[in-house]
């Protein structure tokens, strides 16, 4: 039962790290990017090159992972994102759609459509003993990366000028514009920031799911169930409903295998039923 637990666990960070840029660019800067899981994607493939065909080391390729997503972002940001912004919610999903499908056309012409891997370095290779509990290393190294990147997430927004602004940003732009805060930077730095935040989920996933030209389309629905579950109006809440998604989605395969795959889905669905503004958000249910 620990070693399950230690597996939900990591799938869990794992799940918010690759999910939380959504829940930035839909919470706080109301805008949808279901593409987002392609900025994860090209992380991963990027770590998976510098890997296996260059021999770069992995802990090199993790924070190139992050600059390579950011820097993609950003560029997509100030040249096809922005002219989104004031548009329908249903136009940001098309087009976003659309980047997702154009983006796993891309990796398939150029990486083909096989599931890629890595050789993890010996040190993140094999499994120890924790509390009578066999876990594997490369999991344990994914929830501690994953937790100091959650405290950090939370005091950039809680603490810093710059997630104050950013949240003055989202509420009214036009006062904030009055006030000297650069609205746009601040939205591009977002939505870079976001992006390599999914790079790095990216590449952190090569070592627990696998990754293939359909992975943004394949886990654009975890992202959502995460969000729908948690809410969106903070950033603890997506983190707790990661944790009890992950623990819930591992259980289910071990112990149920033969419905193990749809629990997330059934908690999904009761949580919308029952508190359709999700679990973590305060507010009246309905």
């Amino acid at each position: 039962m620990l070693t399950i637990l230690f597996d939900g666990v990591a799938y869990g960070m794992l799940l918010f790290v690759l999910g939380i840029g959504l829940c930035v660019t839909l919470g706080l800067m109301n805008f949808i990017n279901l593409a987002h899981g392609a900025f994860a994607m090209a992380g991963g493939y990027l770590t998976i090159v510098l890997m296996n065909r260059y021999g770069i080391s992995y802990y090199w390729g993790l924070p190139a992972a992050f600059v390579f997503s950011a820097a993609l972002g950003a560029i997509l940001e100030r040249t096809l994102y922005v002219h989104l912004y004031n548009k329908s919610h249903l136009d940001q999903t098309l087009f976003s759609i659309g980047l997702v499908f154009m983006s796993m056309a891309i990796v398939d012409y150029f990486m083909g459509a096989n599931q890629q891997t890595i050789n993890l370095p010996p040190a993140l290779d094999g499994r120890i003993n924790v509390l009578g509990a066999s876990v594997g290393i490369f999991r344990i190294f994914t929830i501690v990366i994953c937790g100091l990147l959650t405290i950090a997430l939370q005091f950039i927004i809680a603490k810093t000028r710059f997630g104050s602004r950013l949240r003055a940003a989202v509420d009214d732009g036009r006062v904030a514009r009055g006030l000297g805060i650069n609205v746009t930077t601040i939205f591009a730095l977002t939505f870079a920031f976001g992006s390599g935040l999914a790079g790095l989920g990216g590449a952190l996933s090569i070592g627990i799911i696998s990754i293939d030209p359909t992975f943004p389309l394949k886990y654009m629905i975890y992202f959502l169930i995460v969000i729908s579950v948690g809410g969106t109006t903070t950033i603890t809440g997506p983190f707790y409903a990661s944790l009890l998604l992950g623990v819930a989605d591992v259980a289910g395969k071990y112990y149920v295998p033969e419905i193990g795959g749809f629990i997330i889905y059934t908690i999904m669905v009761a949580v919308l039923i029952l508190r359709p503004q999700g679990l973590f958000t305060k507010g009246a249910t309905r």
